[in-house]
This record gives structure tokens, sequence and C-alpha cells, in this order.
């Protein structure tokens, strides 16, 4: 592929120079148009919505591009760990040696009688 940005990224998608939504990047493939790349994302929104836009990889990987006169730019986020400065892991399926500790119940007060509100 010849963009930074890759199937299962994250994004975040100004409008008009501010932040306007988040979405993950399903793929990335060519075009009928030599040079310029379909990209389909999930935006992360309540309900979730799928676009497909067609971009050059320029485009794709940050430069500003405009929709019908409107300023657009994608930006694609760092991984979480980035972050949190932290070193990223692999996340393992094994078994601490020692057991878990024993949990914590929390009892919540039940509701209340002859409210007057």
């Amino acid at each position: 592929m010849d963009t930074r940005v890759q199937p299962g990224d994250v994004i975040l998608v100004h409008v008009e120079d501010r932040p306007a939504f988040f979405g993950r990047v399903e793929e990335i493939l060519p075009d009928v148009k030599v040079g310029w790349r379909r990209i389909r994302f999930t935006v992360l929104t309540v309900p979730l919505q799928e676009m497909t836009w067609i971009l050059e990889p320029s485009q794709i990987d940050g430069d500003p591009f405009t929709m019908g006169g409107t300023p657009i730019r994608i930006e694609r986020l760092p991984e979480p760990a980035a972050f949190r400065g932290e070193p990223q892991e692999a996340v393992s399926e094994e078994r601490p040696d020692s057991p878990p500790a024993k949990p914590k119940v929390i009892a919540f007060p039940g509701p209340r009688k002859n409210r007057t509100d």
C-alpha cells in the first residue's frame, strides 16, 4: 500500500479546520482513476456509519482537500500506548503464577422509601 494510513488505523477527520469525527479505516483500494484510492472507513458515532471516499494517497495521509468547497483533512492517530508514552506489549494469554485477589463486593443502598421529590 502506498499510504501511511492502513486498514485498522483510527483517524480523526477535520472539517473546516476543526476536529469533526473519528473513524476506523476498513480498507484502501485502488480506484478506476489511475493514482487514486478508495478509502472505506467506519465513522465511530452512534449509530455507526460507513463511508467511502475517493482520494489521492497524499490526501489520505493528511494533505488538505475540499468536498463541495468544504475544507477536509484526515489525521492518522497514534496507537493508544503512544498516548501514555508506554512501550507496546504483546498480550499474553498465560495465567499468572499467583491466584487473583478475591473480588470485593460493594453494596449499594436500596431505593428510598417515602420520597417527597
